[in-house]
């Protein structure tokens, strides 16, 4: 019997409701999907149901168990299984896919920012920490709207699906975990340098409690005019204003992040 190892975030999810819960999520005519962290090949069995999958496993202990469990598919090219860290993977794959994954807690965030970057990627469905996915799905007004939430919501249609209680695990996390869903609609090339808008977003939220024209006050003249244009209160907190807002606010300052860069 294989135990979890705590230094890859291992939690073997065993219930099988769960897993068609996750199944029926995901979108019709997904033909290609990437898995991340097969574990013990639960999920894995029935994604190979209605798709090819490409699944990364860290854990070398596991590479073998796996291999024995889908020899078949491995054999007929219906699964390519690779022992990888895909958190160091430039391009998880090659061609259009869907993310499919069970995602360890200590490197979630990393790995979704990483595949919503990714043109190939068309949108992920993963579990993760409860609180993870509030940041991801949360809308403005709402005291979990940060950065991540923004992220997502540039690009994409973001839903919290289901939670899944520690019971459901083994062996059972100490956190309530929850599975989004996020489809991609454009990608960031189509209206900023990703880089660029992150260090705009990591200054808008760098003191969340704190007023936004304080926290970019190096801007304050241009916040002042397209605050008054936006009707935007000048005492606003980062949380409190809209995505569609940090799109033109970001428009506005966008040049003097450009500059540090260069």
């Amino acid at each position: 019997m294989i135990k979890a190892k705590k230094h890859y975030g291992q939690n073997f999810l065993n219930d099988k409701s769960i897993l068609d819960k996750i199944i029926q999520a995901i979108p019709n005519g997904v033909k290609n999907i990437v898995e991340i962290g097969p574990g013990l090949g639960d999920l894995t069995q029935e994604l190979l149901k209605i798709s090819n999958v490409k699944a990364y496993e860290i854990d070398l202990d596991l590479i073998p168990i796996l291999q024995n469990k889908f020899q078949k598919e491995l054999e007929c090219g219906r699964l390519n299984l690779i022992h990888k860290d895909a958190s160091e993977i430039a391009c998880l794959d090659e061609k259009k896919y869907f993310l499919v994954a069970n995602l360890p807690y200590y490197i979630a965030s990393h790995l979704i920012l990483k595949v919503l970057e990714d043109e190939n990627c068309l949108g992920l469905i993963v579990m993760v920490q409860k609180e993870m996915a509030l940041k991801f799905c949360a809308k403005h007004g709402e005291k979990d709207f940060s950065a991540l939430g923004i992220l997502s919501a540039v690009i994409c249609d973001c839903e919290i699906l289901f939670d899944v209680s520690p019971e459901y695990f083994s062996p059972p996390p100490k956190v309530m975990s929850a599975v989004i869903k996020m489809t991609k609609f454009r990608e960031y090339k189509d209206f900023c340098h990703i880089d660029t808008f992150k260090r705009f977003l990591k200054e808008c939220f760098k003191s969340p409690r704190k007023q936004l024209m304080g926290n970019l006050k190096n801007h304050k003249i241009k916040l002042e005019e397209i605050f008054k244009e936006l009707e935007i209160k000048l005492n606003s907190r980062p949380h409190e204003i809209c995505v569609d807002s940090y799109l033109k606010i970001y428009e506005r300052v966008k040049e003097d992040y450009e500059r540090k860069q260069q």
